[in-house]
């Protein structure tokens, strides 16, 4: 009579594995999307103040008012030097870790000269800066917006406007701190 070979796993052991495997898995990955999201959204905050820091530095070395676009501020100044903004900010509007972000300028500064960058333009007296999920509940959850202010707001709806005196539309929303 034969001895039978014991050596290896039977079908119910794998079986046990793969459904223990299963179930770590199944815990473990929302909290993963939830890290995700945190992330797309301190990229976009990130992305907003560095816009903030840009068009201020802007704004005391070329002109009296804000950059028309954010090509603007990705362009070096005419007397050389490097760009207010890194190139991935460059454009209107820019889709980056998951949010789409927005740049709108107010209106011409009476008077005022060209600007000092390569890519010219007429100063402008404000600016809105937006920052919206491309697809709220999985890369993000919350919409952002800033402008000259230099405050940034959050809120569960896009937010439309900031007033000169800072108050967002939709009222609700509040600054980050």
């Amino acid at each position: 009579m034969r001895m039978r070979d014991t050596a290896g796993f039977t079908l119910i052991e794998l079986l046990i594995v793969v459904a223990i495997i299963g179930i770590i898995a199944a815990i473990a990955v929302p909290g993963l999307l939830r890290a995700r999201m945190a992330g797309n959204e301190a990229s976009a905050i990130g992305s907003l103040r560095a816009v903030n820091s840009a068009q201020l530095a802007y704004s005391t070395s070329c002109a009296q008012g804000y950059a028309r676009s954010l090509t603007e501020l990705a362009s070096p100044p005419n007397s050389g030097g490097q760009a207010f903004i890194s190139p991935d900010l460059s454009t209107s509007p820019v889709t980056k870790s998951g949010y789409v972000i927005t740049y709108a300028g107010g209106t011409d500064v009476p008077g005022a000269a060209a600007s000092c960058t390569t890519a010219g333009g007429i100063p402008q007296d404000t600016y809105l800066l937006q920052a919206d999920p491309v697809s709220v509940g999985s890369s993000g959850t919350r919409y952002f917006a800033t402008n000259q202010t230099q405050t940034i707001f959050q809120h569960t709806a896009t937010i439309t406007a900031i007033s000169s005196s800072g108050v967002p539309t939709p009222a609700a929303a509040t600054p980050i701190k």
